[in-house]
């Protein structure tokens, strides 16, 4: 078999499992697609010639490993991406009334900024937390707080992101109990918490507990979302932070 042939094949094999997995799902918005210069856009391109090994070592088929042509094997033509803005501010009443303007203007998920004293588990009547209650993010104190802050949000149609790191255990235990008050079911639920302890350690510095049982947390929240949460993503890597920070591309 000449390396034309198998590259075709493996490209073939592409369209009938990668492909088709997700197109199942999520098909296709439209029967073609095409450039803002009206020059038709194929699903995926390819070399007419060359290295067919080389490339499909360095470079493969979207969705496949290694990825480098994206996570999904048909990107934006499935569905679009979920659009958020970064939002939470002051009490839980005032963020609640943001999230659903955002939400009637047409944005499709919801991105939680919590405030500092929240980050590093500070109640807001802690006197450490003076003057930060409410600056950067939300202040989320107790579940009656994280009730109000989705009041009115069905959290089974809304996908939710969390920029929370050290806490972020309690702070998705508290999510899922709004959830669950709510008749949504925990494996319904979708979204991401940050979870990045190591990134805290290196550049932000908000972190609460050393290293270890931090990562042990970490760790705990992947074995738990695997089975009970399972569309959810338990980790999103803050690679810019620790670019910021010092660090090399490489590193």
């Amino acid at each position: 078999m000449s390396k034309d042939e198998r590259f075709q094949k493996r490209r073939k094999n592409w369209e009938d499992t990668t492909v088709k997995k997700t197109t199942d799902r999520f098909p296709e918005r439209k029967p073609e697609f095409a450039t803002s210069s009206w020059i038709p856009a194929d699903r995926i391109d390819i070399p007419e010639s060359g290295d067919f090994d080389s490339y499909s070592e360095k470079l493969g088929f979207p969705g496949e490993y290694p990825y480098t042509r994206g996570v999904q094997p048909t990107m934006y033509r499935g569905r679009f991406w979920t659009m958020r803005q970064y939002a939470g501010f002051g009490t839980a009443e005032e963020s609640n009334e943001r999230y659903k303007f955002l939400l009637e203007q047409g944005q499709t998920g919801l991105s939680i900024a919590f405030d500092l004293p929240t980050q590093i588990g500070y109640d807001s009547d802690d006197p450490v937390a003076e003057g930060e209650v409410g600056k950067v993010g939300v202040a989320i104190d107790t579940m009656k707080d994280m009730e109000i802050l989705f009041d009115g949000i069905p959290l089974d149609k809304v996908s939710t992101s969390m920029t929370i790191n050290a806490p972020a255990a309690v702070l998705l235990a508290m999510y899922i109990a709004v959830a669950e008050k709510q008749g949504v079911s925990r494996n319904k639920l979708t979204g991401t918490i940050q979870n990045d302890i190591l990134k805290e350690y290196m550049a932000r510095g908000t972190y609460i507990f050393p290293p270890k049982p931090s990562l042990r947390l970490i760790t705990n929240i992947f074995e738990y979302c695997s089975a009970e949460v399972p569309k959810g993503n338990t980790i999103s890597i803050s690679g810019d932070h620790i670019r910021e920070a010092g660090s090399t591309a490489l590193q």
